[in-house]
């Protein structure tokens, strides 16, 4: 039975051209995985894009030209192929994700320690949830947004919303609030790396809501008064809770006895080399 390379080495160390190797097969799996998810979702367009364009059908702007069908249009000879090739990548994207996720995962992970895996672990078991409640919150202001900008509208003008600029605002929205949803985590993540403490944001409070509002304003496409609020009102609470968690986290640590407290400036720290011997021989067992 052949081996695989990284087996032969627990570490996980191998020559540059070995890792080169093992980059580009891993990186041609991804891409055909993609490939694959790419054609099943030139096959699933229908049902997607009739998903996507529904908060905006809602709207009864969409109406004004055909009362019994909701309209869209195109505005070039090819918008309606490259329509159909955006999202069919975008659905290759996302059927394909298991797959792209553990190339790059199998990649890098023989490099990481047991402890690192063990954050990795947790960072993506609450990525992945936060990013989709995010964008379904999205998609549910979606048509809050337009609704209102497209009640502006004179009733002597009918709006002839494209698909290009429908789908680039849908996008984006899902984008920014699915993107947004994951700031929160980066401030447990920090906390638990021991780079960002709970007092340091209990000081920073006022400015970090502040600087949330303003972002909420700057990224949404739409820039209204109400997908502001939508972004920036979930997001204050889910920053609330991080820094609940860091202060939890604060406290924990605060508990454990410190080896160094009782020494002074000038004097030689105890080296425990029993128990730096059994991490080290701990660390080599679960690589």
């Amino acid at each position: 039975m052949k081996l695989n390379r990284r087996d032969a080495a627990p570490d996980g160390r191998m020559p540059l051209m070995e890792h080169l190797r093992e980059l580009r097969n891993r990186l041609i799996k991804a891409v055909l995985a993609f490939v694959v998810g790419a054609v099943l979702g030139w096959l699933l367009f229908d049902p997607v894009w009739d998903f996507l364009k529904q908060p905006y059908c809602s709207l009864p702007q969409s109406h004004v030209v055909d009362k019994d069908q909701c309209s869209l249009f195109v505005n070039g000879i090819f918008s309606s192929f490259f329509l159909k090739l955006k999202i069919s990548c975008i659905i290759g994207g996302v059927i394909s994700a298991p797959v792209w996720l553990y190339q790059l995962w199998a990649f890098v992970a023989p490099g990481l320690y047991q402890r690192e895996r063990r954050w990795t672990y947790v960072f993506l078991g609450a990525a992945v949830p936060l990013f989709f409640v995010g964008t379904g919150l999205a998609y549910l202001t979606v048509d809050k947004g337009l609704a209102i900008f497209l009640g502006f509208v004179a009733d002597d003008v009918k709006p002839l919303i494209t698909v290009d600029s429908y789908l680039s605002y849908v996008l984006t929205m899902l984008l920014v609030f699915g993107l947004t949803f994951e700031l929160p985590l980066f401030v447990v993540v920090l906390n638990m790396a021991g780079v960002l403490s709970s007092s340091r944001i209990r000081r920073s409070q006022r400015l970090i809501l502040f600087g949330i509002f303003v972002f909420a304003a700057v990224a949404t496409p739409s820039a209204d008064p109400f997908t502001m609020l939508a972004l920036a009102l979930p997001t204050v609470l889910l920053f609330e809770i991080a820094a609940l968690l860091a202060f939890f986290n604060d406290r924990r640590r605060a508990r454990r006895p410190d080896p160094y407290a009782g020494l002074a400036d000038d004097e030689v720290s105890p080296l425990d080399l029993e128990s730096i011997d059994a991490e080290l021989e701990k660390g080599d067992r679960a690589r």
